[in-house]
Order: C-alpha cells, then sequence, then structure tokens
C-alpha cells in the first residue's frame, strides 16, 4: 500500500512485535536512507546472491555477449541493481547514442538500496530506477519505448516460485519488442526420484501416527488426511541426505521454458521413468539448469553435488537457490528395480506438482492426495515433530506429571499447539482448557473438534479465548486462576525466525500474571540458551561482505544485507536463523555450554549470563550457533533441545567478522586459541538477544 504526499512518496510497511505477534503499520519514506530495515533484509537471500561468484560470472559474461550495441534494456526485479549496472557498463556510448538502461524494482528497501549503489558507482546519469512492479509500468510514461533487452533473475529455487510466467507474460505483451533478446535464454527442470526416511517422516503423519507408543491420535482412520503439509514444493538442500537415502532413478528433463518467448500459464508433461533400485520412491526431488546465452555456451545450475555432470553454479555452496522437495504421499510408491514409472508433472503460472504411478497401474498411485473437506496446514518440521514418538513420550509425561497432582484444573494453552491440547484433554478428563491459538485459531478449535470423539474427549471442555491476551480477566475463566499454563512453544509463522522469538511463551505468561494461581505450573518451566563454537565455511563465505562484484562497489550495502565476514571494524553483524545442517560443511569445535537461563516461574524480564567455552578439536572457528532447550520437567529432567543435531528446529548464527584457529588445552601451538569467554544479554522490552565475546 503507498500514497503521495507532496514530492515525496511515501508507502506503508508492516512491523511485528516478536514478543506478542502484534503488528502494526508504519510509514516509511521513499528518500529515507532505508535505516532500520537491516533486520528484515538480513533473513533475505539477497547477500548470499551476491556472494555467489558463478552466478555474477555467468551473468556478467552473458550481458556483455549479449548488449553489443545502444539500445533499450530493461532489468526486472533489479534488486541491487547489479545485472543493470553490469548492462550499462557493456553498453557501447557515443554522441547520438539512444541507449539507456532502466531498472524496475518494486521493494521499497531494495529500491533504496539499489539507488544508493547506482550512485555510489556513477551510473546515475545512465540508469533510470523505478519504483514499480513490472506490471505496473507504462511505455511513454516510464520507459520511452519498448526495450529491446530484457535481464531478470526473478527465480527462486522451484523456478516459478516468484512469479516468473506472469512476469514474462506481461513483458512481452506490453513491455519488449518482437523477438526480444533475454538474459537468460532459458531454463529446464530436472528431477530424479528419492527414498529417504527423514523426508517421509516430514509429511506422513497418519501412518507415523497409528504406530506411535502412546494412545493420542491426530489423525483418525476416518480423517486420514486432516492434518497436512500443504502439497508444494518445499526448498532444500539435498546433498546432507545423500549418504542416508537411496536413488531411485537417473535424473530427467521435466520442463522447458524459453525466456524470448511468451510463456503459457500452465503445462503438463507425462514423464515415463525406469527405477535403477528396488525400494519406496518418498520425494521427487528438483533442480534447474540456466542457459543464459542464446548460443548455449553459458551455463548456471542448481544440480546437488551428486550429479556428475556438474555445471558452473553446483560446484560451490550457497543458500539462495536449493534443490526442491516433492513429497510423494503416505508411504510412497513402491518400485522393483527396472519398473516403469509414470510421472505425471503440472506447471501453473507459479508453481509445479507432480503425481506418480507404478506404469503398469491403470490407475493413479492409491497414495494420491485427496482432500475431503476440512484440512489443517502445518509446516513440514511439525509435522515431523508430531511423528516423533521420543519427542511425543516426552511431552505426555510432562503432561501427566503436571496434572496428577491438579483437581478439576483450569489448563491455559499458550501457543499453537494441537498436540498439547488433545493430549491434556485425553490425559485429564477433569480439565477445563483454553485455547489461545494465536496462529490457527478458528481452525485449530475446528480441527479439536474433529478429533474429540477418536481421543475420547467432549469439546464442552475447551473454550477458545475470543479476544486478546491482555484484555482477559478472571471473567474468561468463570472466576477460576490458570492451574496449568503450557506451550512447546510453537507459533503458527514463527518457525523460520531465531530460536528466542518462542520466548512470546514468557510474554504470554507475564500478561496472564494476575490471573495464574499462586501454585501454577508451567511447562516448559525453563529455557536453557546453550551455544557451541562451529567450523561453518560454506555459511561464512556466503555471509561475507561485499566490496568489488563484478567491478561493482558493493560496501555500501553490506550493513543493511546483515554482511559477517571481514565486515570492517566497528560493524557488528547479527545474529541469524538457519539450520545448521543444512549449511553445507559443519563441525563442532567445542564443548556444549549453558550461557543464559530464563525462569518461565517469575514474570519476563531482562537477563544475562556468561561462560567459558574450551575447544575439544582443532579447526578454524567461523561463528557461534545458539538455540534454546527446553525444561519440560524439572523433578524427572525432561528437556526437549533444539540443537544443531536436530534437524527439525532453526539454530542462532553468530558468525565471526575474521575466523580464528582454535584448538583444544592438549595442543601446544602458539597460534590456536583455547577457549573463548562469551557473555549474552535479553532485553525483555523487544526480544533481542545480544552476545559479547572473547578469544583467550
Amino acid at each position: 500500500m503507498s500514497q503521495s504526499h507532496g514530492s515525496s512518496s511515501q508507502m506503508f510497511q508492516l512491523k511485528l512485535d516478536p514478543l506478542t505477534g502484534n503488528s502494526e503499520w508504519v510509514v516509511v519514506g521513499v528518500d529515507d536512507d532505508g535505516a532500520g530495515m537491516e533486520v528484515e533484509l538480513a533473513t533475505t537471500s539477497y547477500l548470499d546472491m551476491l556472494n555467489d561468484s558463478c552466478r555474477n560470472k555467468a551473468y556478467r559474461e552473458a550481458i556483455d555477449k549479449t548488449v553489443t550495441r545502444p539500445c533499450c534494456v530493461l532489468d526486472i526485479g533489479a534488486g541491487t541493481g547489479l545485472l543493470s549496472m553490469i548492462a550499462a557498463r557493456a553498453m557501447p556510448t557515443n554522441s547520438d547514442s539512444k541507449g539507456s538502461v532502466f531498472a524496475c524494482e518494486s521493494y521499497l528497501p531494495m529500491f533504496k538500496l539499489m539507488r544508493k549503489l547506482v550512485r555510489c558507482n556513477s551510473l546515475d546519469k545512465n540508469i533510470k530506477i523505478i519504483n514499480k512492479r513490472s506490471d505496473e509500468l507504462i511505455i511513454g510514461l516510464d520507459i520511452p519505448a519498448q526495450a529491446d533487452i530484457l535481464v531478470s533473475e526473478i527465480l527462486d529455487s522451484e523456478l516459478l516460485g516468484e512469479g516468473l510466467i506472469p512476469t514474462l507474460q506481461h513483458a512481452h505483451d506490453e513491455l519488449l519488442v518482437q523477438n526480444p533478446l533475454t538474459v537468460p535464454y532459458r531454463a529446464i527442470v530436472y528431477g530424479q526420484l528419492l527414498e529417504s526416511s527423514f523426508l517421509w517422516k516430514l509429511h506422513d503423519l497418519y501412518n507415523n501416527d497409528i504406530s506411535a507408543s502412546d494412545a493420542i491420535r491426530l489423525l483418525p482412520p476416518q480423517l486420514p488426511y486432516i492434518l497436512s503439509v500443504k502439497p508444494k514444493q518445499y526448498p532444500m538442500h539435498c546433498d546432507p541426505l545423500q549418504h542416508e537415502s537411496k536413488l531411485l532413478s537417473e535424473p530427467f528433463k521435466i520442463f522447458e521454458f524459453d525466456f524470448s518467448k511468451r510463456p503459457d500459464s500452465y503445462g503438463e508433461a507425462d514423464i515415463f521413468i525406469k527405477s535403477t533400485a528396488a525400494g519406496t520412491v518418498n520425494a521427487v526431488i528438483s533442480w534447474w539448469v540456466l542457459q543464459l546465452d542464446q548460443q548455449g555456451a553459458i551455463y548456471y545450475s542448481t544440480a546437488p553435488k551428486w550429479i556428475k555432470y556438474l555445471q558452473p553454479g553446483s560446484e560451490t555452496w550457497c543458500d539462495h537457490w536449493k534443490q526442491c522437495v516433492w513429497f510423494v504421499p503416505g508411504k510412497g510408491l513402491s518400485v522393483s528395480r527396472d519398473e516403469e514409472i509414470h510421472l505425471h508433472a503440472v506447471h501453473s503460472d507459479i508453481s509445479i506438482s507432480y503425481s506418480l504411478r507404478v506404469a503398469s497401474q491403470r490407475t493413479k498411485n492409491e497414495n494420491s492426495i485427496r482432500n475431503d473437506g476440512f484440512q489443517l496446514i502445518l509446516p513440514p518440521e511439525k509435522i515431523a515433530t508430531y511423528s516423533d514418538d521420543s519427542w511425543r513420550h516426552s511431552v505426555l509425561l510432562a503432561v501427566q506429571n503436571a496434572f496428577c497432582r491438579k483437581d478439576y484444573p483450569l489448563c491455559f494453552v499458550a501457543d499453537d499447539s494441537i498436540f498439547l491440547a488433545t493430549a491434556i484433554a485425553h490425559l485429564c478428563k477433569t480439565s477445563r482448557i483454553m485455547l489461545l491459538f494465536p496462529g490457527l485459531r478458528e481452525r485449530g478449535f475446528q480441527y479439536l473438534q474433529a478429533i474429540a470423539e477418536t481421543n475420547q474427549f467432549s469439546m464442552n471442555c475447551m473454550k477458545l479465548l475470543d479476544h486478546r491476551i491482555d484484555c482477559m480477566t478472571m471473567y474468561d475463566t468463570d472466576g477460576k486462576k490458570i492451574d496449568v499454563l503450557v506451550g512447546e512453544p510453537f507459533y503458527l509463522g514463527s518457525e523460520n525466525y531465531l530460536p528466542w522469538r518462542n520466548l512470546r511463551f514468557w510474554k504470554e505468561r507475564t500478561r496472564l500474571e494476575r490471573i495464574l494461581s499462586k501454585d501454577v505450573q508451567v511447562i516448559p518451566s525453563r529455557g536453557i540458551l546453550r551455544v557451541s563454537a562451529m567450523f561453518l565455511p560454506d555459511l561464512w563465505r556466503s555471509r561475507c561482505s561485499l566490496v568489488n562484484i563484478e567491478g561493482f562497489n558493493h560496501s555500501g550495502a553490506n550493513t543493511i544485507l546483515g554482511a559477517c565476514g571481514n565486515l570492517p571494524s566497528p560493524q557488528d553483524s547479527p545474529i541469524l536463523p538457519f539450520f545448521v545442517w543444512q549449511s553445507g560443511e559443519t563441525k563442532e569445535l567445542s564443548e556444549r555450554l549453558t550461557l543464559m537461563e530464563f525462569d518461565f516461574s517469575k514474570p519476563m524480564s531482562s537477563c544475562a549470563g556468561k561462560a567459558k567455552v574450551d575447544f575439544t578439536e582443532t579447526g578454524i572457528c567461523h561463528g557461534f550457533v545458539l538455540w534454546i532447550d527446553w525444561v519440560l520437567d524439572e523433578e524427572d529432567g525432561i528437556v526437549i533441545s533444539t540443537g544443531p543435531d536436530h534437524r527439525l528446529w532453526k539454530q542462532g548464527v553468530k558468525l565471526l567478522r575474521t575466523p580464528v584457529g582454535v584448538g583444544s588445552r592438549d595442543n601446544k601451538r602458539s597460534d590456536e586459541r583455547h577457549s573463548v569467554e562469551m557473555k549474552a544479554s535479553f532485553d525483555s522490552t523487544n526480544g533481542d538477544l545480544a552476545i559479547q565475546y572473547d578469544f583467550v
């Protein structure tokens, strides 16, 4: 949403409070310098993309090869303006030159950053920057005439997810000359069939729920699809899965998209694949190969490393483009060696989907997705958590311990945990349960209604809070104070943030202080901030500060994009959320230590902690990994860890400005550091966590 005010354009941007989940619209000006956007842009893929030298080189070579005369070049989704600057430099100039470059960027913070970088590189007279979507551009107003050349990088891991097809359609209809030149020239999507128990657990809750050792049934037999992941392709680095999975086919071509022609919104492909081994197909993994020039000499690939004929781009780790995973429903498709498999692929204007069956079958795989009525969608990591028998056992034991000493307790579920709500209603028939469900809301309540009979509880014991928690009074609880406060904690929509975003649970507990009983039982009772020093060469390289990118100064982008490595002093790098297991080559170099604790038996307050971390391995330390262990039960020592060896949670990563050689004290080398003194502080007013460190 935007508005004009005099000569200055203004826009509304949504600002989120991490501790309450509340959001508000704030007004920002187009002429502002972009201050305050560091956190938002640091978690995007722009920095990683600009550190991808293979990508930068491929685009530079292709643009240099394509822009050989004065002409009109349009850059859609220009980002920092790198492609526009390459095009402007490549364009020959003379006294009567009519060449020009138009850079279109709709995201206001990036528009501001691009304007800054283009000026820094003295190209502001050569490049016109437009803060609009490409389908808002008007020939004669924004651009004097249709463009001769289109350069763009509106590509995500799936290829189509950023709107490539509708963008190209509009560009060919309105913004480009007939038979334009384009960079890239074409893209080809490839796939491969994979057996993986890990990928299976990320989506098939039904079969894992049936085999669970407890009596909780999140998916009743008559409602096997009521709780599911969204059927779509999920970006994921597949290389870490190579040695624990089985490839069941050779790579195969799926779709081809020609950027120089107007693409169709819909396409189908029927592909017959011979299995290379017996097994169960749990997933279709896919990647794409870009041909950047018309002659077919310049390529870039997002293929996994096990593909033998690697194109440029595949040999170095980067995070902005991954492979994609499509889950085969249910237990998967069982195949024999050399059996023919029929894969049916469909693309819309923004996505690609698949269905497959053994070719000898006349009907589709019986495990194909069916959606009969209501369905609750959760992230794959949460589905896998609810499939984990060990996690379920720990949570259920903590619940049993908390309720065994309570008569007719009033329980408050302060997050989006349908598992806790179900478990409490099933295990403690005398309890009354109030549900916050801040993300799920009515859909979560509707789900509980659907599974109540199977889990032997009545919805009469459930109540969904219908207003903000800070407006809650004893009237809402019928005059009774809360006896048990619970959370996993899990807040739908926050799973991609830093681990301490889940301290929102502590904030909710604080807002409920006036209606908590004196002996209230809180699950979890504590959060423990843990830390480990790690070898993270790939991640560190991808987050290095920018200097010269294909001949253009990008140092002005470092702070706002959250650069870490080689960052000039005194600038400091942010702590960023990553799945460490998805972060390329990694190795723990130290013991795991407690840095700070959060006591949920008391109202939220700012706190601090410190620890001396000793190194146990010799190597190069690139940074520190931080996570929270949740203490569910003090007496029985029930703890849920979310550390780097647990794939279902993101950790916080603090990368060093300069990597440090480290080793254990047994090694007497003078060039190695043997320990690091760390301090952490948590600010309860905004949920920020800061750390300081000193190698000794």
